[in-house]
């Protein structure tokens, strides 16, 4: 059976899009990490503390890019130092459910 070209070529762009989407989020696991690890810099409602920032009102797209800034060792911003260790253990699931968190629960 032969596939017409137009079929085949939306096939083609499809496929690589199914095979990349994110993995859905897992809030609790989220929750879980940010109360072991992020809390203690970042305050329990995400509001910072002393010269550490707020994650509150962060987007998702934000949240995720900057941790994987920080994991790849890349300074963007004064606490970068200490920042960098912290993400260099993250998995990408990791980021995904500490990001997802923090965007549904501290707007």
């Amino acid at each position: 059976m032969k596939i017409p070209t137009g079929t085949a070529l939306l096939l083609a762009l499809a496929v690589p899009a199914i095979a990349q989407e994110p993995p859905a989020a897992d809030i609790a696991a989220g929750e879980k990490m940010y109360a072991s690890s992020c809390a203690r810099c970042h305050g329990r409602t995400g509001r910072g503390m002393a010269s550490f920032p707020p994650v509150e009102g962060k987007d998702v797209d934000y949240l995720v890019g900057r941790l994987e800034q920080y994991r790849e060792g890349e300074n963007v911003g004064p606490n970068s130092a200490l920042m960098k260790p912290v993400a260099a253990k993250l998995s990408d699931e990791d980021i995904t459910n500490l990001s997802a968190f923090i965007a549904a629960n501290f707007q």
